[in-house]
């Protein structure tokens, strides 16, 4: 049990029967009346933001997230199939539960995958990846200045805006968060 004024950005909370993680929280004391906390909770499940207010006393059950590394193999129409590299047991995710997530993950690469009481509920790739462009339109010597984009296509599929000076061949480094261009490797 953790109460309300011992939240912190990150920590998972189990309420009203749900698993929220605190997105924000504010410890306010008005001048007149008792003190509260205003939240700001993600359901974990389902993506939904919910604003909650709870007295600094209230308590909650903590939520344990499971994070386990896994290896990504590959795509089979809807099923995307992973594998623990320890015990080589392997998991099947459908389309719903995967998303965009793996828009910037090739086969064999290592990511997380998030469960609660044993049911996967999200999937957390690397931070940052290396791919290679695939199709873009030619770049010029000069076009750096301007700070001008175009789009290109990477080998798993996805769009990211470039400079104009990068090319086709190219290896980059991308952020799987934002999905921006960072830098030619």
């Amino acid at each position: 049990m953790i109460s309300a004024g011992d939240f912190r950005n990150g920590i998972t909370i189990e309420y009203e029967g749900n698993v929220y993680q605190i997105v924000e929280f504010q410890h306010v004391k008005p001048g007149k009346g008792a003190a509260f906390v205003r939240t700001k909770l993600k359901n974990i499940i389902n993506g939904g933001v919910v604003e909650k207010t709870f007295r600094p006393t209230e308590k909650c059950p903590q939520a344990r997230i499971d994070r386990k590394d896994m290896q990504y193999l590959y795509a089979d129409g809807d099923l995307f199939n992973f594998m623990d590299t320890e015990t080589y047991d392997q998991v099947a995710l459908n389309s719903d539960t995967v998303g965009d997530t793996l828009k910037f993950v090739k086969e064999n690469e290592m990511v997380k995958i998030c469960s609660y009481n044993g049911n996967v509920f999200a999937i957390e790739p690397p931070l940052f990846v290396e791919l290679e462009i695939t199709d873009t339109e030619p770049g010029f010597k000069g076009d750096t200045a301007t700070g001008a984009t175009k789009p290109a296509i990477v080998e798993t599929g996805a769009k990211v805006m470039v400079p104009l000076f990068v090319n086709q061949g190219e290896k980059i480094k991308i952020d799987t968060r934002t999905g921006e261009y960072l830098s030619r490797v």
